[in-house]
């Protein structure tokens, strides 16, 4: 968006926030496309200008990448629409599409950005592994056939907390930022054939959770041992890592914001409650 244009939108009176939920898997991405590529951005802005009654222009606080889903995704928009904010969540549900939904909206002091604002983002990412595959969990799951070995890919994901350069974990393409990035938790858990990663971060660089999972995958399967992870990490070279893990398994769970602008979701279960139901939707 031009610098003008940002000014003009900026100067609406009202600035409203929505945490947004979304099926990644059928869209391009979030971050708004040309058409015919539609994004979940397009989606989100050509529903919402039907509802606010003008052009609705969005910034998100994470731009998650095809075939990625999103539990606690936050957007933020200014507006001179007058739709009270208790009635948007349900107006908004009757304009979307099934796999796209708003979840809670909040009226926002104009100093609120759903990206500058944040200072922490969690994401998880979901393995699959057993003999056969489920038809049911293709699309949120990464499968694996071999077995690994989680207590070696815990052993390696408690190296990543606390403040590291993450360049070897960062993907080309990516917006130009300082790769330093303080890591507050790295978790990885088993519940029956499935193997959930926790990472929760001031920040993440492009493709770093998926780059993060697929060199622990590595870790799991014996082709890497834990040392040579903490080598990987303190090399600062993306060659050195492991090929990134595929999209699908990958899910931005939460962002959060300092408690003045009073936004968030509350804090989800421990860990998934059934073999649909918790797939996407908790940490």
């Amino acid at each position: 968006m031009r610098r003008e244009h940002k000014a003009m939108m900026k100067a609406r009176r009202r600035n409203i926030a929505l945490i947004i939920a979304y099926d990644g898997t059928l869209y391009h991405g979030f971050q708004r496309q040309t058409p015919p590529v539609i994004a979940v951005q397009n989606v989100l802005e050509d529903k919402l200008a039907l509802l606010f009654g003008e052009p609705i222009e969005m910034a998100a606080a994470g731009r998650t990448d095809a075939g990625v889903h999103a539990r606690g995704q936050v957007v933020n928009f200014f507006t001179d629409g007058n739709i009270p904010v208790h009635r948007i969540v349900r107006a908004a549900e009757s304009l979307l599409p099934n796999d796209i939904v708003v979840r809670e909206a909040f009226e926002m002091p104009a100093d609120f950005s759903a990206l500058h604002s944040a200072c922490q983002k969690t994401y998880t990412y979901r393995l699959l592994q057993g003999r056969s595959a489920d038809p049911f969990l293709r699309r949120y799951a990464w499968y694996i056939r071999r077995p690994l070995d989680v207590a070696a890919m815990k052993s390696a994901a408690t190296q990543l907390v606390g403040e590291h350069d993450f360049s070897s974990f960062r993907a080309a393409g990516g917006a130009p930022m300082s790769p330093i990035r303080r890591m507050d938790t790295a978790t990885v858990e088993r519940w029956g054939d499935i193997i959930q990663f926790c990472f929760c971060a001031n920040g993440f660089l492009y493709h770093m959770a998926r780059n993060l999972v697929g060199t622990l995958v590595d870790v799991g399967l014996g082709i890497k041992t834990s040392n040579d992870f903490a080598k990987i990490l303190a090399g600062r070279t993306r060659s050195l890592a492991s090929p990134t893990a595929p999209a699908q398994g990958l899910c931005l769970e939460q962002v959060v914001y300092p408690a003045s602008y009073g936004i968030g979701l509350s804090a989800p279960a421990s860990q998934p409650q059934g073999p649909i139901d918790g797939m996407i939707c908790t940490v």
